[in-house]
């Protein structure tokens, strides 16, 4: 299993940058950022400075969309950054949250969607594709490599990234809704042709290490909030009972209205609807014993990556001790009682 951060982009991009370079230095092999270039500085800046001073690292958005950003200037940030510092670089996408609603606009399409991940992967690999109407390719690019995770929860988009993706972003850590959702990406996979296997499977959630739980939960409630945001989404779409699991949707019953200016802050005051098992589920707390042993039952689901969220006053201790005793342990040859 690899280890992902996700930091979001507030100033001083100095203290980004140094997070960054202590995860690599713990073992972490992928820093993620929030994208939305209203709440927070822009990451493709910082990126060029997190790749100039780190090694091994792979950098990217979590996650960007195709209606805040063209799509081809999106693929020129990524091949230019590969360029630079080698192909160190990934792209996650949705459909748009945070970054279209704070503007009062609507998330994409899932057409859209499926277009803009053939564009900017065509284009970020050094290759040619059609494009309203026109053949494109950037004649200064050669031997790009980016792969596209995408980052659904809905029946539809996950059916969409099964036919399409290269690897699939869950943002939560519930062992029964990862079960579901891992499975209905490789359902989706093999009925277009695909080796469900060659999918990555990525699980993202608030990481903090301490005893403290009712600290602890304050500190990760904005998550249940956040996500919340998609959740209120699938069920308005799809209703509460059929295809989408009932422990994904009996605690939107309480969620009123969401303030975008508070999104993914420990201090988020509006998230009380969010109940202590929902953030127990969806976030990794606890002992490092008790984070190995969830990140162990969510490996054994297919999970590939686990990419956690350092929204919270543990930065550096959480950060220590995965690197010390939390990766080496899932990095440890996995065994039958594993």
């Amino acid at each position: 299993m690899d280890f992902g951060v996700v930091l979001q982009t507030n100033p001083p991009a100095s203290r980004v940058i140094q997070l960054s370079k202590l995860a690599e230095a713990h073992g972490f092999s992928h820093v993620w950022t929030f994208d939305s270039h209203l709440l927070w500085e822009e990451p493709y800046v910082i990126y060029s400075a997190i790749l100039a001073e780190t090694r091994k690292v792979t950098v990217g958005p979590f996650v960007t969309n195709p209606a805040t950003r063209d799509w081809t200037v999106t693929a020129s940030v990524f091949a230019t950054l590969n360029e630079m510092y080698g192909n160190r670089t990934i792209c996650g996408i949705g459909r748009g949250d945070s970054a279209v609603r704070v503007t009062n606009g609507k998330p994409s399409t899932l057409k859209e969607l499926r277009e803009s991940i053939h564009v900017i992967r065509e284009l970020a690999n050094s290759r040619a594709v059609e494009y309203n109407g026109a053949t494109l390719q950037f004649p200064w690019s050669t031997g790009s490599e980016l792969d596209v995770w995408v980052a659904a929860y809905g029946p539809l988009a996950l059916k969409l990234t099964g036919e399409v993706a290269d690897g699939f972003i869950l943002q939560l850590a519930d062992l029964d809704i990862a079960a579901w959702m891992i499975q209905t990406v490789k359902d989706a996979a093999a009925a277009a042709g695909r080796d469900p296997e060659s999918i990555a499977f990525c699980v993202a959630a608030p990481m903090y290490i301490g005893e403290d739980r009712e600290h602890m939960r304050d500190q990760c409630r904005w998550f249940g909030g956040m996500v919340g945001n998609h959740v209120a989404d699938i069920v308005a779409k799809y209703g509460t009972d059929g295809a989408v699991p009932q422990a994904l949707t009996d605690y939107i019953a309480g969620r009123t209205g969401y303030d975008y200016n508070s999104h993914g802050k420990s201090h988020n005051d509006h998230v009380d609807f969010v109940p202590d098992e929902i953030v127990d589920r969806f976030c990794v707390l606890g002992t490092p014993d008790e984070h190995i042993a969830k990140l162990k039952a969510l490996r054994a689901l297919g999970v590939t990556q686990f990419a956690g969220y350092l929204q919270h006053d543990n930065k550096e201790e959480t950060l220590r001790v995965y690197g010390e005793t939390v990766i080496p342990a899932l990095r440890e040859k996995v065994t039958a009682k594993s």
